[in-house]
């Protein structure tokens, strides 16, 4: 086999193992940790047996939940049946009292509406008393990337536990900027460990460089190092802040967490200008969980000038009234509830104390969210079955929840993708077409990964997002 060959094959492997990962924890909510490994000792402070799942189902009257989709069986998803809940589908563009939103005047009460309602019933509220937090730069490099001089900083963001001492968060956090930049730069960071989701393929330009021919700064914060992604929400910020102690219905799960670490690190490029970064153009990108992350951060946070979203599935772009793929069920199950509010476990209840509710109930769905984003640029941005991005993630109801978001960014005179409008017959683009203006979509001839898009992205985000440029090093 030649070396390219192998090299191909590694990665396809590579990409698979880290996949199933994805889809196994959430289907099946498997006690041990990404890596496979067995879970650390349990704090002290968490009492013997303790199951974080079930107190949560006794908060809220649930005697019976309903199961989502196996993902380690035969794809059993069908376009044919796959909106089941289609009239049930709220309008970004109508308030609460059947009234309709007729002017750009009236989007921030109707924002404000769909804030509360996401807050309450998806993704929690994230408490007044979170601890104070302290950036500390822990190292700097000089150096040199494709001609450019750089300098890379590596933070540690220590969270104040005076008030519970037995949990220790320090957010770990790093960015590069172009030295020689004739002035502060936009800046792309990605939820991570310091690279892209899946290896670069060989003789690629890696998006980090990328990003510095652009004249961007690159930067990657530790989503684990905020919020462990697991059950342990007695932990991480979330437990820091409760002392401890478990979480009420409304409150914060892990994808508001990861998110509060963004705000966190705007919050140092606006506090040291020194930084080389503008914070004012500061954007993000994830992957899978981690490109739910990066929508729910944007849409949160305004201060977020740009999103690319990639492969997001349920909880991130993909609408939860569709049957295909990951559900609704399946986030409220032990694999995935811990990125969600305890109220988001109300609406795969089969038996509870209030009835039972299903996808239909909800109040809101995820074209609103990325509704929230508007009038600031927004990628989506997925794969292709063929090549590792499964039904599980469901483009197709991804493309549809851009489609019904764009009349918010038409409102706010801003290009949505410039279909004819109607979610359930709108075609979706061809793969390798990016559509739309400040709201994208273009759908690349990868699997599970963005790395395939960046190129894309950096052109896209080059009409929004002015940088001042470099000078390379001679």
């Amino acid at each position: 086999m030649s070396r390219s060959r192998f090299v191909r094959c590694v990665l396809r492997v590579s990409v698979a193992a880290l996949l199933g990962v994805e889809l196994l924890s959430c289907a099946l909510g498997s006690a041990q940790d990404p890596k496979g490994k067995q879970p650390a000792k349990q704090p002290d402070f968490i009492p013997a047996g303790y199951d974080d799942y079930q107190n949560m189902l006794d908060q809220l009257g649930i005697k019976k939940m309903r199961r989502g989709r196996d993902a380690r069986v035969k794809d059993t998803s069908d376009e044919a049946t796959a909106n089941p809940f289609k009239d049930s589908m709220p309008d970004v563009l109508t308030f609460k009292d059947g009234t309709k939103v007729n002017s750009a005047d009236h989007w921030p009460k109707r924002r404000a509406e769909i804030t509360e309602d996401f807050e309450r019933e998806v993704y929690g509220r994230i408490p007044k008393n979170v601890p104070k937090l302290t950036w500390e730069i822990t190292k700097t490099d000089e150096g040199e990337s494709g001609g450019i001089a750089t300098i890379t900083r590596t933070l540690v963001g220590r969270v104040d536990n005076s008030g519970f001492p037995q949990i220790t968060v320090n957010i770990q956090a790093s960015f590069t900027v172009p030295k020689n930049a004739a002035g502060k730069v936009p800046i792309i960071l990605q939820f991570g460990f310091g690279g892209g989701f899946v290896p670069k393929k060989p003789g690629s330009n890696p998006w980090t460089q990328q990003a510095l021919d652009k004249s961007w700064a690159y930067g990657t914060i530790n989503p684990n190092s905020i919020q462990p992604d697991s059950s342990r929400l007695r932990e991480g910020i979330i437990g820091l802040t409760n002392k401890g102690q478990p979480r009420s219905p409304e409150d914060w799960g892990a994808l508001r967490a990861w998110g509060w670490g963004v705000s966190r690190l705007i919050d140092y490029f606006e506090a040291n200008p020194d930084s080389g970064v503008d914070p004012a153009k500061v954007c993000i990108t994830g992957v899978s969980r981690y490109g739910k992350a990066a929508l729910v951060a944007m849409a949160f946070d305004t201060r977020v000038a740009a999103g690319f979203v990639a492969s997001s599935g349920a909880g991130g772009a993909k609408l939860f009234r569709r049957d295909f793929g990951e559900l609704l069920e399946n986030l409220a199950g032990r694999g995935g509830y811990h990125w969600m509010c305890g109220n988001f476990l109300k609406y795969a209840a089969d038996e509870a104390s209030f009835g039972k509710k299903t996808a239909a109930d909800l109040p809101v769905d995820q074209h609103e969210l990325i509704a929230l984003c508007a009038p600031r640029p927004c990628f989506i941005s997925y794969g292709i079955p063929e090549k590792g991005d499964p039904n599980w993630v469901d483009a197709h109801g991804s493309f549809m929840a851009a489609v019904l978001a764009g009349p918010a960014y038409r409102l706010l005179g801003k290009k949505d993708l410039g279909t004819a409008g109607d979610y359930l017959t709108d075609k979706m683009p061809a793969v390798n077409t990016l559509v739309g203006g400040e709201l994208a979509w273009r759908q690349h001839d990868g699997g599970h990964t963005n790395i395939p898009n960046f190129p894309a992205f950096y052109e896209w985000g080059g009409r929004y997002i002015s940088t001042p440029g470099v000078d390379k090093k001679k």
